[in-house]
């Protein structure tokens, strides 16, 4: 179920500072945040975030078709290694 449009998008509030900083400094380094949960801003368009998926930070470069979605959909969190059966047809 989506966000209601009154409450507008959520971002964490160290999220934004963190990109404002990144902005200022205008390094191109990697912001990491824990944040999975925050929506993309166009604020962030241009900034590569390392975004922790339990295991390790995912750098992931902001464009503008990612703006409005989740840093979450843009760090797996489960690899795919294949299925049993996938094996056998190889063979074959």
């Amino acid at each position: 179920m989506a966000r209601s449009v009154w409450k507008g998008p959520f971002v964490d509030g160290y999220l934004l500072k963190k990109a404002e900083q990144a902005r200022a400094s205008g390094r191109n380094q990697v912001v990491k945040i824990w944040s999975r949960r925050s929506t993309i801003l166009p604020q962030f368009v241009g900034i590569t975030f390392g975004v922790y998926n339990g295991h390790k930070f995912i750098p992931v470069l902001v464009t503008e078709d990612m703006v409005g979605h989740k840093f979450g959909e843009f760090s797996p969190t489960r690899t795919f290694h294949g299925h049993a059966a996938d094996k056998k047809a190889k063979r074959v």
